[in-house]
């Protein structure tokens, strides 16, 4: 095994036992890219000059006995929505190609003030907007797993990377689904905190109300031990909660008996594959046999969740995408213009893709004269529904299991042509995005060699109980092996 396949709290305790060099586990990460990158295609941007200096500097800081965290020397992908500072920002569109940030990402700065070390930034979905990583103006990504399969998105570079053992850990957001799917896809380990857990300041904005920063990793302590860097209040961003956040390492050992499971009838039913539906219950028994109690619950507004989540989410993105215009900066159209106006239609018609005209569009008629009422207006009500089932469902569990996906990957191309039918991947995700709720995927198998995750829903601001399910389940599995 090379060093980039090990986790982070391994190379952590061989970097402070100066049993290798946080230079040479960046070689490894680099020797790795060189040799899947031409393939799986994770990567926009490769920052290695950089990253080798960095590491450097955290060699010297291991030899004066000071390192910054536990993260320091650790190589790190970010998604490439997250601005960082002299590095290029592009949110995979063509609108963004040479778009270099003058400032860092709040999360981005906790985790370079910590040590850890940006190997990249990484591919997506444009704008976050998609299920498999193949609306990005770079070009799809491939699952390390079996390049011919899609990723998952949006974070598909992200979750690529850190399956391929081209970064240890990554950085993605999650929008309706585009952490945990990805996750699933590829076999690791994601986790979309409650919504204002981590600061969005310096996260490109697709759907305001709906967009947060999570973590990628191997395994649940790896997830755990980066939301220990990136969360915290942030007076630069006013959806930011002002709550204390705990250690989340802390408590992730202890025993999960007695913790109270429901399983939602909703998720269970018809359109789930039938073999991923059995594995994700193989997990749930695995959890009842040592000490947790399982129970029915209901989620009765779930089949409301995609046609919600697409109103609103669409609605959010034409509002913030308005910005991209071609006056202040991106792209512009080279174009010969008879106006302003013709300027705006030839920049906007020619830097987007497709899936992300398709969204503005949909969005700008919900938000339309006459329409408002009837489609906007109503998805918020409908929402508050949705957050009220998690609520009351709250009230007899401690945490929710269901799929991430309804189906195993699907190959590259299969669902591109198809929008609703892509759409509908993020059946079980996005209401948990319509809540602010945090969710965790992890791995539980595999079916014809493809990777099967599921997800553990927590109350709002308990990350703590959710990680600590998931490792107890990683564990139990690992030695159940």
């Amino acid at each position: 095994m090379e060093l980039c396949d090990y986790r982070v709290t391994q190379l952590a305790r061989m970097l402070r036992q100066r049993e290798i060099s946080a230079f040479d586990l960046m070689e490894s990460v680099f020797e790795r890219i060189d040799v899947r990158e031409k393939l799986l295609n994770a990567y926009i941007t490769l920052t290695r000059e950089m990253a080798l200096k960095q590491a450097t500097a955290a060699d010297q800081r291991f030899q004066n006995g000071e390192p910054l965290s536990i993260l320091d020397g650790i190589p790190i992908a970010i998604k490439d929505n997250l601005c960082t500072q002299g590095i290029r920002t592009t949110c995979g569109s063509k609108i963004l190609e040479n778009y270099i940030p003058p400032y860092n990402a709040t999360a981005i700065q906790r985790l370079t003030d910590a040590g850890a070390i940006i190997v990249g930034k990484t591919n997506l979905d444009e704008f976050g907007m998609g299920s498999s990583c193949e609306n990005s103006a770079f070009g799809p990504t491939r699952n390390p797993v079996n390049p011919d399969y899609v990723a998952g998105g949006s974070s598909g570079g992200s979750a690529a990377s850190v399956a391929a053992g081209e970064s240890i850990i990554a950085l993605g957001t999650d929008t309706g689904g585009s952490i945990r799917i990805p996750a699933a896809y590829c076999g690791i380990a994601g986790i979309k905190p409650t919504y204002g857990r981590v600061s969005r300041y310096g996260l490109v904005s697709y759907a305001s109300s709906l967009d947060q920063i999570g973590a990628l990793g191997k395994t649940v302590e790896d997830c755990a031990l980066l939301l220990n860097s990136i969360c915290g209040n942030d007076h630069r961003d006013s959806t930011s909660a002002n709550v204390p956040t705990p250690d989340f390492l802390a408590t992730l050992n202890r025993d999960i008996k007695g913790l109270k499971i429901g399983l939602p009838v909703e998720y269970f039913v018809e359109g789930l594959d039938k073999s991923v539906k059995e594995m994700i219950m193989q997990a749930v028994n695995l959890l009842a046999e040592h000490g947790a109690e399982i129970e029915e619950i209901s989620l009765p507004h779930t089949k409301y969740a995609i046609s919600t989540y697409y109103i609103i989410a669409t609605a959010e993105a034409s509002s913030n995408l308005a910005r991209y215009d071609g006056v202040k900066y991106g792209f512009r159209t080279h174009q010969a213009v008879k106006d302003l106006v013709q300027m705006y239609e030839e920049t906007r018609s020619q830097g987007f893709g497709q899936e992300v005209k398709r969204r503005i569009m949909l969005g700008s008629y919900v938000l339309s004269a006459g329409y408002f009422d009837a489609y906007y207006r109503k998805a918020q009500q409908v929402r508050t529904l949705i957050k009220q089932d998690f609520d009351q469902a709250f009230q007899k569990v401690d945490c929710i299991i269901g799929p991430v996906s309804p189906s195993l990957p699907f190959k590259l191309g299969e669902k591109i042509a198809e929008p609703l039918q892509m759409y509908l991947v993020d059946i079980y995700t996005v209401s948990l995005n319509l809540a602010g709720l945090p969710g965790l995927c992890l791995n539980c198998g595999t079916i014809d060699n493809l990777p099967v995750g599921f997800q553990i829903i927590g109350k709002s601001f308990d990350e703590e109980t959710i990680l600590r399910a998931g490792h107890f389940y990683e564990t139990i599995k690992n030695e159940s092996i």
